[in-house]
């Protein structure tokens, strides 16, 4: 498996919206759940959503009702549509997929910046 790779991060105002794109690279493994963790200075990285290849999904309570994760799984693309966003969202974002099963290989994106400021 290599690296994922994401992109969308950026600058934003409180407020405003973002969208998160991860691509994974299968290979001959099947990808068991893609997600987001996010990591804001002095802190630990914390799981923001991850969804299943079944569907299933989870987000963190801070984000519930604000941030949206949706797949394509032809594509083998996760998306995190984040809205409503604060400064407390800023940090760096990492894409993670995990492939064959729940305790399967781990492959972690680069991570990609996202800044809520005025």
């Amino acid at each position: 498996q290599v690296q994922p790779v994401e992109s969308g991060g950026g600058l934003v105002q409180p407020g405003g919206s973002l969208r998160l794109s991860c691509a994974a690279s299968r290979g001959i493994f099947t990808i068991y759940s893609m997600g987001w963790y996010r990591q804001a200075p002095g802190s630990q990285r914390e799981l923001v959503a991850q969804m299943t290849s079944s569907g299933t999904s989870n987000n963190a309570d801070s984000v519930k009702g604000r941030f949206t994760i949706s797949r394509d799984n032809a594509k083998d693309t996760v998306y995190l549509q984040m809205n409503s966003l604060k400064p407390e969202d800023t940090g760096v974002y990492y894409c993670f997929v995990r492939y064959n099963s729940l305790l399967g290989p781990l492959r972690w994106g680069q991570g990609t910046q996202v800044t809520v400021s005025s």
